[in-house]
């Protein structure tokens, strides 16, 4: 499969080479060449890449009635290291995916018609991964510039970017001095009707930040024209991400395995349409398979994954493996014991997290005495003068003189 045009191999149960050129990917020319395939008995459709840009092949095979495979990756790139020559090239994958389709039909996966809600739940889920990238990186645009103009100011709007009413704020004055000629009774106003609750608070919040810093940093004025299309943006993105939400969860609610997935803690709408839609039109005979698919267990043989190479790779599906991750860490948070555990360790001003570290114990008050680096003063002694030391009332004393027969 190739975005501008496939390459197209077709071989015979003999192993009889009947087509082996390139082919566009339209669907007049896929039509025809099925048609002219069709002529030479029952024919089996095998593709490397059912989704994305081979859709259309797989959706005009199924639509003229003819049986559909997928060989994955991993198998194909097993057989082709198998075969003469390590050139990559498309018609030495399409050759390798025909003869294996032709001596090794025990690797091919079914592809069955496409279901219309796994299509546009995988559509919609990966348009609103790409919205959540851009307004995590225009949320750190804007705290950036903030930090750069007035890092007082940062500390106080960087953490509010994602309500709607701060953005306006910041589209309306972006600037120190804007915010400044502007007044807390003015941003007070425009937080109260943008439906902020604690706009009194926030208003303050900014005004006492604004004092903090009287010197105009270089670059204020520049950044006064980026923040307001920067604010908008995240605007319109989070609006979007609001409308693709209210698509997900009208979809994710009408399966009828939506239910299922929702009783498991912590798994909610976001989480359950990357589900299906990561898994959609694949099965797994075990739940060890789809804990491997997913990324939750290692690797094993038991799962069957590292055989035979169908279900996952090495590194897991990283979508479906986030997904779970976040939803049990949100399950975790919102967990009643768990807040009241950490509610009452911090009322115990106890540090909680990876940053608290174990106090060190108080320094020797002989540190060259006692480091363990720091060679001896004397070498060590030799046996005849230890047994010469024992002799002596104390240490120190001189030794006793010995009369000789």
């Amino acid at each position: 499969m190739g975005k501008a045009e496939h390459w197209s191999t077709a071989l015979t149960t003999d192993g009889k080479k009947l087509v082996d050129k390139a082919l566009p990917n339209d669907e007049s020319r896929l039509r025809d060449l099925y048609e002219r395939l069709g002529e030479h008995g029952r024919l089996l459709v095998v593709v490397d890449q059912p989704a994305t840009i081979g859709a259309l092949a797989v959706a005009v095979a199924q639509d003229m009635g003819i049986t559909v495979g997928y060989l994955p990756g991993l198998s194909m790139r097993r057989i082709a290291d198998l075969t003469p020559g390590n050139a990559k090239t498309d018609a030495k994958d399409a050759a390798v995916i025909a003869d294996a389709a032709r001596t090794m039909p025990h690797t091919l996966r079914s592809i069955s018609t496409s279901d219309e809600d796994a299509a546009s739940l995988s559509m919609l889920t990966g348009f609103d991964l790409d919205l959540a990238r851009q307004v995590n990186q225009t949320a750190n645009r804007i705290r950036g510039l903030y930090t750069q103009i007035h890092p007082a100011l940062e500390q106080v709007l960087g953490k509010w970017l994602e309500h709607e009413a701060v953005l306006e704020v910041i589209a309306a004055w972006p600037t120190p001095q804007s915010l400044k000629k502007a007044g807390r009774a003015r941003i007070d106003a425009k937080l109260k009707a943008k439906g902020a609750r604690r706009h009194a608070a926030w208003a303050q919040a900014i005004t006492d930040a604004l004092g903090k810093q009287t010197v105009v940093v270089a670059g204020t004025d520049a950044a006064g024209v980026v923040l307001p299309h920067l604010a908008r943006q995240l605007i319109a993105l989070h609006a979007q991400r609001d409308d693709v939400a209210a698509q997900v969860e009208a979809l994710v609610e009408a399966h009828p395995l939506y239910p299922v997935l929702t009783s498991m803690p912590g798994v909610g709408v976001r989480t359950a349409a990357v589900f299906l839609a990561e898994t959609a039109g694949k099965t797994f005979p075990s739940g060890a398979h789809l804990a491997s698919y997913a990324g939750l267990t290692p690797v094993t043989r038991r799962s069957g994954s590292s055989i035979r190479g169908e279900y996952v790779s090495h590194a897991g599906n990283k979508r479906l493996k986030r997904a779970m991750f976040l939803s049990a860490f949100s399950s975790l948070r919102s967990d009643p014991a768990s807040r009241a555990y950490y509610d009452r360790k911090r009322a115990q001003n106890k540090k909680l997290g990876p940053s608290h570290t174990r106090p060190r114990p108080p320094p020797h008050p002989h540190p060259i005495r006692h480091d363990p680096r720091r060679l001896p003063l004397r070498p060590p002694t030799s046996p005849a003068t230890t047994t010469r030391r024992r002799l002596t009332n104390h240490i120190g004393a001189p030794p006793r003189r010995v009369r000789r027969a």
